[in-house]
């Protein structure tokens, strides 16, 4: 007898062999339990990859970004150290970037080495200054102790934000003064008020940087109120920077100061190559991660795909006989692993969001902030990659399992039903 069987029936044939009570199960449980922990462990593990990843990127990114921003225009003699060359903006040049639709602030900075010395201990940093118009979101989202330098006009401009770091080395709190010697030729001293601690651990800045009024900068340098190191630039969206930064060198190439110096444009990544080439190897570890575990979890499923095909070689038999083509019993094959791959990846996904969950409102996971420049593990997953991640399992995973499925080719129903 030669039945007519069409894909919906293979469908309903599949899950009767899949979903069986538990006792008349025809399919190995064995089997299904590997393949199905290992494709949740698998999936599991390469979506928290990812999620730290991202997270880690993104933590150190806005870190760097904070004390640099993402773009900065300054003297084109400048060179890599921090005593810079005085350069000015004129009220036109600056509408002009402002007008950039993709530029959210602009800032003007200066900085000038200086040594702090207090009876016990000195140590060497950067006074950075800055005015009213600088954007305080990334110290005061670090702010530890005391308060960001107060704006209002009758304000000590005396006041100066330090780290944690550079407050315990020197071994000052909150409130204390001390001395700063600015190193020029002839060097000046400045006496100085802690008014704010902050602490990044983001140690090599850190240790670099004390905050403070632009105008104390611009005094021992003997600047006019006009003069700045240069202006730092913070865009809406970080994709775009790079892209900003060609346009600005291109526009500002050609132009020059009130007083004939050239400006220099640079992005956030030409400033610090060497950060941001370390964080770029991360992309290179995670794309190892996932075809790791893309193997790990497919080879389980080809191993658990030839247990079920070699356990039913009887009924492959049987099929045949009536006239099932080998295309048709495959696809019955694929379907059940289908509803293995589809449980493995709803509790790979499952394990994996709850230990994003636990860990972003927890932060349980530490990590050593002076190797790693975060104290704990970072989580970041958008929806977008998620998706991705799971669409990309299933098709590797059907992908790899299509060559193991031709074996029921090789079953032919002479052998099988005569040994049923």
């Amino acid at each position: 007898m030669r039945i007519n069987i069409n894909n919906n029936f293979r469908l309903f044939f599949a899950q009767r062999l899949y979903f069986l009570q538990a006792g008349k199960k025809r399919i190995s449980p064995p089997a299904i339990r590997v393949a199905i922990i290992s494709m949740a462990l698998g999936l599991a593990v390469m979506i928290l990859s990812i999620a730290i990843v991202i997270g880690f990127k993104k933590e150190v990114r806005n870190k760097v970004i904070g004390f640099g921003s993402h773009i900065q225009i300054t003297h084109f003699d400048n060179n890599s150290s921090y005593e810079t060359q005085a350069i000015s903006f004129s009220d036109s040049l600056l509408q002009t970037i402002r007008a950039l639709p993709e530029v959210r602030h602009i800032q003007p900075f200066a900085t000038k080495p200086v040594i702090l010395k207090t009876d016990e201990a000195f140590q060497s940093v950067i006074f950075k200054g800055i005015d009213d118009s600088f954007d305080l979101t990334f110290l005061r989202d670090n702010l530890v102790e005391g308060e960001i330098l107060p704006s209002h006009p009758d304000s000590s401009k005396t006041n100066v934000v330090i780290s944690k770091l550079i407050a315990d080395r020197l071994q000052l709190k909150l409130g204390d003064s001390f001395l700063c010697y600015f190193v020029q030729d002839p060097p000046r001293v400045r006496k100085y008020r802690i008014a704010g601690i902050y602490q990044t651990n983001f140690t090599d800045y850190d240790k670099l940087y004390m905050i403070g009024d632009i105008g104390q900068i611009r005094r021992v340098s003997d600047w006019d109120d006009d003069m700045v190191s240069g202006l730092e630039i913070l865009v809406n969206d970080y994709d775009h920077v790079e892209q900003l930064a060609e346009t600005l060198y291109s526009e500002l190439i050609t132009e020059t100061d009130r007083m004939g110096n050239h400006y220099y444009v640079r992005s956030i990544r030409e400033i610090n190559p060497m950060i941001f080439a370390w964080l770029d190897v991360l992309d290179t570890n995670v794309a190892v991660i996932l075809v790791l575990m893309w193997l790990v979890a497919g080879f389980s499923m080809i191993s658990g795909l030839l247990i079920i095909i070699l356990e039913h070689a009887n009924l492959i038999g049987m099929l045949k006989a009536m006239g099932e083509n080998n295309s048709g019993i495959r696809r019955i094959f694929l379907y059940i692993a289908v509803f293995i791959i589809g449980k493995g990846m709803f509790w790979g996904n499952v394990i994996a969001l709850a230990l994003c969950f636990v860990q972003k409102i927890t932060g349980w996971i530490k990590l050593n902030p002076e190797t790693y420049y975060l104290s704990e593990v970072p989580i970041d997953l958008n929806i977008t990659s998620l998706i991705l991640i799971n669409i990309g399992t299933l098709i590797i995973t059907l992908l790899m399992l299509l060559a193991p499925s031709y074996i029921v080719a090789n079953i032919t129903p002479a052998k099988t039903i005569r040994f049923e």
